[in-house]
């Protein structure tokens, strides 16, 4: 028998915003379960060249992002972990997270990023998508979806001929 996709899931967050939106999209899917989340965050080691920022200062910097989605999750008595990972590849490292958790699937929010960065920096979702063994789940930004929804829709005028 299969495990349920939702039944021990990897969380990956970049950072603040993006831990308050991947909680409040996967809050209504694991509400009334049996599932456990992993919360991961990766601290980028540079290979060799000096690291952007002190590293006690990035490790409070995940302690906040993890107090955030711990703090959304409180009321519904779903099982919270977080796991903090050092790697130069943030993709790999996050698919060992998932790996070493015995994860049934990999769930976040889409981030946002020009192509151009994506392509300068590497597409994390990208490779994640491509190189995993886990089952993969894009859930969409429900804050993005509300913004959406509250926008003026451009007027649907026939073309004058």
């Amino acid at each position: 028998m299969t495990k349920p996709i939702f039944h021990r899931v990897v969380v990956p967050v970049a950072n603040r915003d993006d831990a308050a939106s991947t909680a409040t999209a996967l809050a209504p899917y694991v509400e009334n379960t049996d599932c456990s989340v992993i919360s991961v965050h990766v601290i980028e080691k540079t290979g060799g060249a000096p690291n952007k920022a002190p590293v006690a200062k990035l490790e409070q910097r995940a302690k906040d992002i993890f107090a955030i989605i711990t703090e959304d999750f409180d009321t519904t008595g779903i099982p919270i972990e977080t796991d903090l990972r050092y790697g130069t590849d943030i993709a790999s490292s996050i698919l060992d997270a998932a790996h070493d958790g015995n994860a049934s699937a990999i769930v976040f929010t889409p981030r946002g990023g020009s192509r151009w960065r994506k392509l300068l920096t590497g597409d994390v979702t990208h490779n994640l998508v491509t190189n995993s063994g886990v089952p993969i789940l894009v859930l969409p930004d429900r804050e993005e979806q509300k913004a959406n929804a509250t926008r003026p829709q451009p007027s649907k005028k026939p073309l004058d001929r």
